[in-house]
């Protein structure tokens, strides 16, 4: 791993390429109340220049995707992970019988750069209200408040020939490249889970710790009974965590998380943190064992839950 971006996500700003991830446009005039029914956070309320993050749920509760969702004047958009593009457009459009709601799928069209890091603001020029979500409009450009590292952020959704020019203009105000590499370090020391990479199909939204992603205000949505059932009973068996792993080199990904002789959960996203001198990870493991300070063994190893 390289150090130039990875110090610069900590102690100013680095630009990260995130061309490929996906986005899906929704028009009509039923496009919020659609997607207010499938998603698990508030879309209905939301006005113009905001935004929030979600999942998006089966009939049993379970994780089919996570997205960014953006609140425009004349649409919605959607911000996924590349995976997911297809799958997501797929699910919503089953859901559109009588309703006045148009997808498209705009990836080609939109490329995204993101300014992360402490002086992400102040490098990358440009005003957006500190509520997470939120965005405006300038010189044919969309800038969103989000992160992909947990560090405070801004991305830039353009067209794809302008990106060259965009990456020149934060460069002379400072920024650095940062490599995926480098962002995903950042993102674990952060305790930030990626879908597909720490959460899927078979977890829970309050397993993931990522009560951003819910509205329990909003009313009826696919899945929701279950998310209500859990939260009306207080807790579900297994959480996410943040594990310390003594060594520089991380543990294989889905390597066994063991305690007190028992398996109770598996490794997701190892890396080395230079800044904590060990080797990080995440997982979902057993409520009983995910206090801070709890001994646990991965891949063989020494380790304990941190957070």
């Amino acid at each position: 791993m390289g150090a130039v971006g990875y110090s610069a996500l900590h102690e100013s700003a680095a630009w990260l390429d995130l061309a490929t991830r996906g986005k899906i446009r929704a028009t009509g005039e039923d496009r919020a109340r659609l997607l207010h029914a499938m998603l698990s956070n508030a879309v209905a309320t939301l006005q113009p220049g905001q935004g929030n993050y979600h999942f998006l749920l089966n009939a049993q509760g379970r994780i089919l995707a996570d997205a960014n969702l953006y609140v425009f004047a004349g649409h919605i958009l959607l911000d996924l992970e590349p995976e997911l593009t297809q799958r997501v457009y797929e699910h919503l459009d089953h859901y559109i019988i009588a309703d006045d709601v148009q997808l498209e799928n705009v990836t080609e069209e939109l490329a995204t750069i993101a300014v992360e890091g402490p002086k992400a603001d102040e490098i990358a020029g440009v005003a957006v209200p500190a509520e997470a979500g939120s965005h405006i409009e300038s010189d044919g450009m969309i800038m969103a408040r989000t992160s992909a590292s947990g560090q405070p952020g801004l991305w830039f959704f353009l067209d794809p020939a302008r990106k060259a020019e965009l990456i020149r203009r934060l460069e002379r105000a400072g920024a650095v490249a940062a490599t995926p590499e480098e962002a995903r370090v950042v993102r674990v020391e952060n305790g930030f889970p990626r879908h597909g990479d720490d959460f899927g199909e078979s977890t829970l939204p309050q397993e993931t710790q990522q009560s951003r992603a819910l509205s329990f205000t909003k009313g009826c949505y696919l899945g929701q009974e279950i998310v209500e059932r859990i939260r009306s009973r207080g807790q579900v068996h297994r959480v996410l965590v943040k594990l310390a792993i003594e060594g520089t080199e991380p543990p294989e990904q889905g390597s066994p998380v063991l305690a007190g002789g028992q398996e109770i959960g598996k490794l997701s996203s190892p890396v080395y943190s230079p800044r904590q001198g060990c080797s990080l990870g995440l997982a979902i493991i057993r409520r009983d064992f995910a206090a801070p300070g709890t001994t646990v063994t991965v891949g063989g190893r020494p380790g304990q839950v941190v957070r």
